[in-house]
C-alpha cells in the first residue's frame, strides 16, 4: 500500500516531517511525504468558503497542486491520499480522484468548523486527534452527524526531532533541571488570565515561550498587570529548553474540548513532568495520576505545581512513567503504522 501523506509545513518543521514520515515506510506500506503548503498560502483559504472561491476561480497555484497530485497518483500508483493540516482539496475535485481519501482533523473545534467539517463528507475516512468536541457531543458523534463515512481516533504524537531519541532514559533523568516551570504555546487571548496568574505565582521560576507578537505581549502585560514577557523561540530550541525543566503545564485554547496537542507528548518525551487541562478526556491519552496530572482551575494548577516542586520523587515517578508511555505508544513512526492498519481495515 502506498500512502501520499499531504501536509502544510515550512522551514525546519517541513524538513523533519519529510524525513520522519518517509522513514516510517515498511515492506508492506510506503509513506510518501508531500508538502502542499508552497502551492497556495494557507491564509488564502482559512474557511471552506474561501477555498470554494479560489477553486471556482481556478487559482493557478491550486490547479498546479491538483495536477501534481494527480500525476503522482498515476505515475507512482498511489493507493491512499492522506490530507493533514490546512487541507486545500476541494470536494468537487476529490470526487474524481481514484484513490482512498483520508482526512486528518488535528485542529480545535472552531478551526474544524471553518474548514474541515464542511468537506468531511468528501473523504472515505476521517481521523480525529481527540475525542473531545463540546459539552453536547463528542468528536466522533459530531463527525457522523455531519456526514463522515467512516471515522477513527488517531492521536498526535512526538517527532524524533523534538526530543533526543538516542539519549538513554537514565541520562535524560540525570540531567540538571534548573527551570522549575515551563510553558510553550501560543499566547491566545483566552489563555492570558491563566498564564498571568501562574507567572505572578512563580515569577522568574516560570519560563513562558511561544507563538506571539509585540502587540499581543503589550496587551497581555497592560491588561493583566505586567506579569512578564512571553518570548518566541524557534522549534529547534524546544529540546534544550524542555530538558532543563522540572514541570511543564499545558493549557489548550478551549480547555478540555481541544485537549490533545503535540505539547501533550513533547513534554514527557523530554523528561518533563506534565500538569494539563483536559478534564475527563485526559484519560484518553495517559493514565491520570501515574503518567500525568490534571487540573480544572488555575488555583488548582498553581497548588499542584507547588506540590510537585516540593515532592521530587513523586514528580520524577510520574515523569518517567509518561516518558515510557510516549516511547511505547506516541512516537510518530508507531502512530503512522497504526494509521496504515486503520486505513487498511477501513478500505476493505
Amino acid at each position: 500500500m502506498k500512502i501520499l501523506y499531504s501536509f502544510n509545513k515550512t522551514g525546519a518543521e517541513a524538513d523533519f516531517w519529510f524525513r520522519e514520515i518517509g522513514a516510517a515506510s515498511t515492506p508492506d506500506v510506503t509513506f510518501l511525504p508531500f508538502n502542499h503548503g508552497p502551492y497556495v498560502e494557507a491564509q488564502r483559504y482559512p474557511r471552506a468558503q474561501r477555498l470554494d472561491e479560489i477553486y471556482y476561480d481556478r487559482d493557478p497555484g491550486l490547479m498546479r497542486l491538483y495536477n501534481d497530485v494527480e500525476t503522482r497518483i498515476r505515475d507512482e500508483r498511489i493507493d491512499v491520499l492522506l490530507a493533514d493540516n490546512f487541507v486545500p482539496y476541494h470536494p468537487d475535485w476529490l470526487r474524481g480522484l481514484p484513490v482512498f481519501k483520508v482526512l486528518r482533523i488535528a485542529d480545535g473545534p472552531l478551526a474544524a468548523y471553518d474548514r474541515d467539517f464542511a468537506y468531511a463528507h468528501a473523504f472515505d475516512l476521517v481521523l480525529y486527534h481527540s475525542p473531545a468536541y463540546s459539552r453536547d457531543m463528542e468528536m466522533g458523534e459530531k463527525l457522523v452527524y455531519i456526514g463522515a463515512k467512516r471515522i477513527a481516533f488517531w492521536p498526535l504524537g512526538v517527532f524524533d526531532a523534538v526530543f533526543t531519541p538516542e539519549l538513554p532514559e537514565e541520562d535524560l533523568f540525570a540531567m540538571e533541571r534548573d527551570i522549575d516551570v515551563v510553558f510553550v504555546g501560543a499566547l491566545h487571548v483566552g489563555k492570558m488570565p491563566l498564564l498571568a496568574q501562574v507567572k505572578r505565582a512563580f515569577g522568574s521560576r516560570c519560563r513562558m515561550h511561544g507563538l506571539t507578537s509585540l502587540k499581543k505581549n503589550v496587551y497581555f502585560n497592560l491588561r493583566y498587570g505586567f506579569p512578564g514577557w512571553v518570548t518566541p523561540i524557534p522549534q529547534s530550541a524546544y529540546v534544550a529548553l524542555y530538558q532543563r525543566a522540572k514541570i511543564g503545564f499545558n493549557v489548550h485554547n478551549r480547555g478540555k474540548y481541544t485537549v490533545g496537542s503535540y505539547r501533550l507528548y513533547e513534554l514527557p518525551a523530554n523528561g518533563v513532568m506534565q500538569i494539563s487541562d483536559g478534564g475527563e478526556y485526559l484519560q484518553s491519552f495517559f493514565d491520570v495520576g501515574n503518567e500525568i496530572v490534571g487540573y480544572d482551575a488555575v488555583d488548582e494548577l498553581i497548588d499542584r505545581i507547588r506540590y510537585y516542586l516540593d515532592n521530587e520523587p513523586e514528580r520524577n515517578r510520574i515523569a518517567r512513567n509518561a516518558y515510557r508511555r510516549v516511547m511505547r505508544d506516541y512516537r510518530i513512526r508507531k502512530l503512522l503504522h497504526n494509521a496504515a492498519d486503520i486505513i487498511r481495515q477501513a478500505a476493505k
